[in-house]
C-alpha cells in the first residue's frame, strides 16, 4: 500500500471531481496549503484531515494508511455510491437488475 499522503489526497481530490481552489474553500484554507500538503511539502493537520475525509466520503484510516487489505472493497463500494448517487431512479433500478444479473457470473 502507497503510505504518500500527498499523492493520495490529489488522487482521492480529482476522483472526486474537485479542484485545489474547491477544496480549499470547503476546508477554510489556501489553494497554496491544499498544493503544498499534495506536493508533500506540508502535512495535515489530524483536525484538517478529519474534515478532508468527510468532504470526499473517505474513512480517515484510509487516509492515513493505517488499513488493512479488505479496505480496497469498502472503498469500492463507495466510490459506486458515489458515482451513483446522482443516478435517476429509473438509472439505479437498471443499475441493480444489471447487478443481480453480473451476481450469478
Amino acid at each position: 500500500m502507497n503510505n504518500d499522503l500527498g499523492k493520495k489526497v490529489k488522487e482521492i481530490r480529482i476522483s472526486n471531481h474537485l479542484t485545489q481552489d474547491q477544496v480549499a474553500k470547503a476546508l477554510r484554507v489556501t489553494p497554496g496549503y491544499i498544493s503544498n500538503v499534495e506536493n508533500n511539502r506540508s502535512l495535515m493537520t489530524l483536525r484538517m484531515l478529519t474534515y478532508y475525509a468527510q468532504l470526499t466520503g473517505m474513512s480517515l484510516d484510509y487516509l492515513a494508511g493505517a488499513i488493512d487489505e479488505d479496505y480496497k472493497d469498502t472503498a469500492l463500494d463507495r466510490e459506486l455510491l458515489s458515482v451513483m448517487k446522482d443516478f435517476s431512479t429509473e438509472q439505479k433500478e437498471k443499475i441493480i437488475q444489471m447487478a443481480r444479473i453480473m451476481k450469478d457470473f
